[in-house]
C-alpha cells in the first residue's frame, strides 16, 4: 500500500502546503501553470520540503502526462520511453529525483528535447545546484529553492490528510490531540514527508478504544523518533529551556548554553534556535563583539541549509562564540531609551537646517538653510546641532567597554559629546 505522504501528494496547484514564494498569488511558479507556459526548472531543497509535490501539482493543474524517474537508478532507456511517449502524445513533465547524478550519456540525450520544449523537465535534488549540477543542464532550466515548510504549513497537511476520506485518514476515527499535533509539527523540522509518515504509523499501529484511536504525545513521539525533550501541554517547559538558553549565553557559561541547545536540538527546534541566536548576538554581545554577530547570522544561515543533524555543527560554533565573547547590550539600551522619549511626546521638530531642501521654495521656508555639509571640513566633523529644540542635550548610548571595539567607539563618543557642546 501507498505510504500516507505519497497518496497525499496534491494533484494541482492550490493543493501545495506552503513554499508560497514559488506557487502563492503572482509567484513565478503559478505564472507559469496559469499562462500555460511552463519550462525547466530545478527544485532544491532538504527532504521531504515538496518538491515531487510541485511537480506533480504542476502536470495535475496543467493535465499534462507525468512521469517520474531517478537519474541515480534509472537507464538511458527509461529516458528514452519518456521521449517516445512526448513524441507521441504531447508535452510531458518529468521529475527527474537526484538530478545531480545525472550523467554525461543521459544528459546528451535529454537536451534537444529540453530545447524543442517536448519534456518539460523538474529536476528535484538535495545538493546546491550551482556546485553540483552540470552548466550544460543549469543552463536550461530555471533554479528554484525550496524552503523547510513551517510549523503552520504541516498543521495544515495533517488535518487535510486526517480528513480526506479517498486519499487520507479520514475514515479511521483518528483523535490526534493537541500536545501531539504540536509536536508533530515541530519536531520532523519541516519535513512533511516524516509528518505524514509518522502519523500514518501511529494510526495503523494504535488499537481503537470505545471507537477512537487516540493519537497521544508518546505515540507520535516512538512513532518519529524523537522525544520532546522542552515541550510540555502548554509549552512552559518550552520557553523555559529558551530563556534559560539565553541567559546562560548572556551569563558566559559556554556549557550551560550548550547543554541548553542540545535540549531544543533533540526536539527538532531549528527556527527557535536561529531566531533565538540572532538575538542573543545583537541583543546581549553587540558592540562589544561585533564580529560575532556576523558570524552567528553566518552560522545561522548554513544551519538553514544543511538541516539536522548537520546543522548542529555550525550552532555549537556560534554558541561557544558568543558565549565566550565580551558582552554589550548598549545598542537594546540605547533604542529603547531613544523610544521611550518618542512615546512619551518629547519628539520635537526638525531643526530647519536639517530638514529636505530639494524641491523649489525650500529656502523660502528656511528648509536646509544653514546645514554645515561634514565633508567640507577638517577630519568630516563641523559642531552643529542634530537633535530637536527640547531634545538637544539628551543622550541615549551609554558605551560598555568590555570589547576592544566598543572601548575605541567610547572613546570617539566621548571626544564627539565634548566638541559639540564647547
Amino acid at each position: 500500500m501507498q505510504p500516507l505522504a505519497y497518496r497525499m501528494r496534491p494533484t494541482n496547484i492550490d493543493e501545495v502546503v506552503g513554499q508560497q514564494h514559488l506557487v502563492g498569488p503572482g509567484k513565478i511558479i503559478r505564472r507559469m501553470v496559469d499562462a500555460k507556459m511552463l519550462s525547466s526548472m530545478i527544485l532544491y531543497g532538504p527532504p521531504g520540503t515538496g518538491k515531487t509535490s510541485i511537480a506533480s501539482a504542476i502536470a495535475g493543474s496543467t493535465h499534462y502526462a507525468f512521469r517520474m524517474l531517478n537519474a541515480a537508478t534509472d537507464s538511458k532507456k527509461d529516458l528514452q520511453i519518456v521521449a517516445e511517449e512526448a513524441k507521441m502524445s504531447g508535452t510531458v513533465i518529468l521529475l527527474l529525483d537526484e538530478i545531480h547524478r545525472l550523467d554525461k550519456t543521459k544528459q546528451d540525450f535529454l537536451l534537444p528535447h529540453l530545447e524543442n520544449g517536448r519534456i518539460i523537465l523538474i529536476g528535484a535534488t538535495t545538493e546546491n545546484p550551482y556546485i553540483s549540477i552540470n552548466p550544460a543542464i543549469r543552463s536550461r532550466t530555471q533554479i528554484f529553492e525550496v524552503k523547510p515548510l513551517a510549523e503552520n504549513d504541516i498543521k495544515v497537511a495533517i488535518e487535510r490528510a486526517l480528513k480526506d476520506k479517498t486519499r487520507g485518514l479520514g475514515e479511521s476515527p483518528v483523535h490526534l490531540n493537541d500536545t501531539a499535533e504540536t509536536f508533530l509539527t515541530q519536531a520532523t523540522n519541516g519535513d512533511l514527508r516524516s509528518a505524514l509518515n509518522g502519523l500514518e504509523l501511529a494510526v495503523k499501529s494504535t488499537p481503537a478504544t470505545d471507537g477512537k484511536i487516540n493519537i497521544t504525545l508518546p505515540i507520535i513521539e516512538e512513532c518519529v523518533q524523537r522525544k520532546a525533550v522542552s515541550n510540555d501541554k502548554n509549552g512552559d517547559a518550552h520557553y523555559d529551556v529558551i530563556s534559560a538558553f539565553q541567559k546562560s549565553i548572556r551569563g558566559s557559561d559556554v556549557n550551560a548554553a550548550l547543554h541548553y541547545m542540545g535540549r531544543l536540538i533533540e526536539a527538532g527546534d531549528l527556527p527557535s534556535i536561529a531566531r533565538r541566536l540572532m538575538v542573543i548576538a545583537y541583543e546581549d554581545i553587540g558592540l562589544g563583539n561585533p564580529q560575532a554577530c556576523a558570524r552567528t547570522v553566518s552560522a545561522v544561515q548554513a544551519a538553514e541549509k544543511l538541516g539536522f543533524p548537520e546543522a548542529r555543527i555550525p550552532l555549537a560554533d556560534a554558541v561557544i562564540d558568543l558565549a565566550l565573547s565580551p558582552k554589550s547590550n548598549s545598542g537594546i539600551v540605547a533604542i529603547d531609551a531613544a523610544l521611550e522619549d518618542i512615546r512619551a511626546g518629547k519628539a520635537g521638530e526638525v531643526p530647519d537646517q536639517l530638514r529636505d531642501a530639494h524641491y523649489k521654495g525650500a529656502a523660502k521656508l528656511n528648509r536646509g538653510v544653514g546645514y554645515k555639509f561634514p565633508h567640507d571640513y577638517p577630519n568630516d566633523w563641523v559642531k552643529q546641532q542634530y537633535l530637536p529644540d527640547r531634545l538637544k542635550q539628551a543622550t541615549y548610548y551609554q558605551p560598555k567597554t568590555n570589547g576592544k571595539y566598543e572601548k575605541a567607539l567610547a572613546e570617539q563618543y566621548q571626544r564627539l559629546l565634548a566638541a559639540q557642546r564647547h
